[in-house]
């Protein structure tokens, strides 16, 4: 009889003891972070997906655009004898670039991209050679073999033939082969250059691509305006624009580079490597037409709090639990710690048709109305659920905040949590923590 009873004291100690009770939610809080990290691997593969899609779809219209050139190629004879050119590269004096550019979205499935048509502007020129400087002798040079080289990274991007002008005459460019020339897919023209002489040139491309549109800073100044419709722009490249507005209609940047700022020479010979090397890439500057809200990136750093919201809303109910004097059973704890995990995947999907904010109100709405029901059925007391309901939106409200205010999330974040704390510790205190 005594054994009996001590076996029916030592069960009610398991039952009613609070710490075992943390222990084992504690334990399934932790199980929970298995299949939150599942949502994480989903979310990445659903992104990577529109990636591929994005770069579909800019297979089959256009790729980013970089705008290099124009280059003078001068073919020349080291001494009279030789019977091999070798070849002396030279940069323009000034380069003028005006580009104005409309983009559309293209849709695919739930995928979208930005994509553009542009007439790009270019005009400079060269200044007379100092051929000195680079050891060739002017006698030895054929300015009647002459090439001037430009290049943009797609040539399917180009809408029509563009015609370039050179010393007041007109040329049809032709493509470079077997990489000739300093970029590895270009446009040239060859002419016979007056010898002793600066020259201007002028072209216009007619030009579509997608996402971004970049420039090479390439002439001793270069001057880059553009123009367009899209009302959040991305400045890519070490060079930031100097000056630049954006509004509901568009924006409008503009660009003036010295050499100074450039990784490579105004003239050099035989290296055709130079333009294209990795270093060059310092020279590189542009606009991104990106999409002002990417969702799964949102979708991502949200998932990132499950821990948080899952462990806040357990110590709740927990609380309420011991407030209340009314026991819930751990598979209730465990059905409410599954609406949170599915909760990340109603907000995936959502996010990919309606947008992120919208998703999140209606994934928070719900999940929070299912909570607060079940919660208010199990204790019996519609009050409960109100009061829970309200417990959870704060919760929710307060990680909307924080994915918000992405530079002063850690700031706020941390603040909340010393709140939280601190919260918890005045409503603790008071708890029996071997029994209740």
């Amino acid at each position: 009889m005594i054994q009996e009873e001590e076996q029916m004291e030592t069960k009610k100690w398991y039952k009613d003891s609070v710490l075992v009770k943390l222990s084992v939610i504690a334990v399934l809080i932790l199980a929970l972070l298995i299949p939150s990290s599942w949502i994480q691997s989903l979310i990445t593969e659903r992104e990577e997906t529109q990636q591929s899609m994005r770069g579909e779809i800019a297979d089959k219209w256009s790729g980013k655009q970089l705008v290099q050139g124009p280059v003078l190629m001068l073919p020349y004879k080291k001494t009279a004898a030789a019977t091999t050119f070798e070849v002396a590269y030279i940069l323009p004096e000034n380069l003028n670039i005006k580009a104005n550019v409309k983009t559309e979205m293209h849709h695919r499935g739930i995928i979208d991209a930005t994509s553009y048509t542009s007439k790009i502007l270019l005009n400079g020129n060269f200044a007379r050679l100092e051929l000195a400087k680079l050891g060739i002798d002017p006698s030895l040079v054929s300015y009647d073999k002459a090439k001037l080289i430009f290049s943009i990274s797609d040539l399917k991007g180009l809408k029509s033939n563009p015609s370039i002008k050179i010393q007041n005459q007109d040329y049809t460019p032709e493509p470079t082969y077997n990489n000739d020339g300093p970029f590895n897919k270009g446009l040239q023209v060859a002419f016979a250059m007056q010898k002793d002489t600066d020259f201007n040139f002028s072209y216009t491309l007619d030009l579509k691509g997608t996402d971004e549109l970049s420039f090479l800073h390439i002439g001793k100044t270069t001057d880059v305006e553009v123009t367009s419709d899209w009302d959040s722009p991305s400045y890519s490249g070490r060079h930031l624009p100097d000056t630049h507005t954006e509004s509901k209609r568009g924006f409008d940047a503009k660009w003036r580079m010295l050499f100074y700022n450039r990784p490579f020479p105004q003239q050099w010979t035989n290296s055709d490597t130079v333009l294209v090397s990795k270093a060059a890439g310092d020279a590189v500057f542009g606009v991104k037409f990106s999409l002002p809200v990417d969702q799964y990136r949102k979708t991502m750093r949200t998932t990132k709090y499950s821990t948080l919201i899952i462990l806040l809303t357990f110590v709740s109910l927990f609380l309420t639990e011991l407030i209340r004097k009314q026991n819930i059973h751990l598979f209730n704890y465990i059905l409410i710690g599954a609406a949170m995990v599915v909760y990340y995947t109603l907000l995936l999907s959502f996010a990919e048709h309606l947008g992120y904010d919208v998703a999140y109100l209606i994934s928070s709405v719900s999940t929070i109305t299912l909570i607060a029901w079940f919660t208010s059925s199990l204790m019996g007391n519609s009050k409960i659920a109100i009061l829970f309901g309200a417990i959870l939106s704060v919760f929710y409200g307060f990680i909307y905040v924080l994915i918000q205010l992405e530079e002063l999330s850690l700031v706020i974040g941390s603040c909340a949590l010393f709140i939280i704390v601190a919260l918890l510790m005045y409503f603790s205190r008071k708890i029996n923590w071997e029994k209740h």
